[in-house]
């Protein structure tokens, strides 16, 4: 089996490197500075149950003609780079390919679809965080399932032998939504300037996330039409309370929230760091676009989309708690 990944940066090298070591033929595609890295130093993956291996069998390159005759496509390029990678997929991709979408945000297989007719295009998820590092490496640093359409059934053999068993999924939308719901601690995270696991020990930061998500969920509930699917030992309902709780009983009900590597962070965080543009349109900012459509306002999401943009952080919790209450207040 012939797999592709179009985007190949943490999350796509982590998933690549995995099925490369279990015996899949594959090919990654992304920036070519990390591309002649990845040749010259190899792939490494790790992960937080002790998994290390490195992988020498990838073809890395910047050129997506090298995807041509692959049997999968897994898309993982930022959601702002969703049109431009079906427009360079579309030449090169073979009739009977399946591509898979395993990118943050809500409508990206749809965009994939429009410019890729004739070719099956699935929604997928990845609930971990991947952070990389010298050498090679791409260290998965929390835990999760892919989840994926169950329409991509077939592929779920090669995957389970990559240690990287599907769950397969006939309510995607479900379940894009509720790592939405999740994801919008990616903003909470990148205005605190601390790793997930120090910034989820803090309080204040919590309750940030937790008005964040009990905005969506209210706005959920009001158009009524799509249920979050649960991805915690928690539903999503049930989640914004626990996140809200003092410190210690936090930790003693939800210790797994806290199951990080110290040093992880999150996708948004280290896009600021980077100096690339943030997925916080397709994250909060969808908050704030079904907001919009149901003749409603989102002013916590909306105030997050705000303060990331402007470039302030870090910000202390009890700060950005005071400043997304008086958002709330203020409506």
């Amino acid at each position: 089996m012939r797999i592709g990944v179009f985007g190949a940066g943490a999350v796509g090298g982590h998933v690549g490197g995995c099925l490369a070591l279990a015996g899949a033929e594959v090919v990654l595609v992304g920036r070519a500075p990390k591309m002649a890295a990845l040749r010259r130093d190899g792939l490494r993956v790790s992960d937080l149950d002790g998994r290390d291996g490195r992988t020498r069998a990838c073809l890395a390159t910047d050129d997506p003609r090298a995807l041509a005759g692959c049997d999968l496509v897994l898309v993982t390029v930022k959601s702002a780079a969703t049109e431009a990678a079906g427009r360079a997929l579309a030449p090169v991709l073979a009739p009977h390919a399946v591509v898979v979408s395993l990118q943050n945000g809500l409508g990206n297989a749809a965009r994939l679809s429009a410019a890729l007719p004739g070719i099956t295009v699935l929604a997928g998820m990845v609930p971990f965080n991947v952070i990389t590092g010298p050498g090679g490496r791409h260290h998965r640093a929390t835990a999760g399932r892919i989840a994926v359409d169950a329409r991509a059934a077939a592929f779920a053999p090669v995957f389970a032998r990559a240690g990287l068993p599907l769950d397969l999924r006939r309510d995607m939308e479900a379940v894009l939504w509720g790592k939405l719901l999740l994801n919008l601690n990616n903003a909470v995270n990148a205005l605190s300037g601390l790793p997930l696991r120090a910034e989820l020990a803090q309080r204040d930061y919590r309750r940030a996330l937790a008005l964040a998500q009990t905005e969506a969920l209210a706005l959920l509930r009001r158009e009524g039409r799509v249920r979050p699917a649960r991805l915690t030992p928690l539903p999503s309902t049930l989640v914004p309370r626990v996140l809200a709780l003092p410190d210690p009983v936090f930790r003693r009900l939800a210790g797994a929230m806290l199951r990080i590597d110290p040093s992880a962070r999150s996708s948004m965080a280290d896009d600021l760091e980077a100096g690339r543009p943030p997925e916080i349109d397709w994250i909060n900012g969808e908050v704030v676009a079904l907001a919009r459509r149901l003749g409603r306002r989102a002013p916590v999401n909306a105030r997050l989309c705000a303060l990331i943009r402007e470039g302030r952080r870090p910000i202390a919790a009890a700060a950005l708690l005071a400043d997304l209450r008086a958002a709330a207040r203020a409506g």
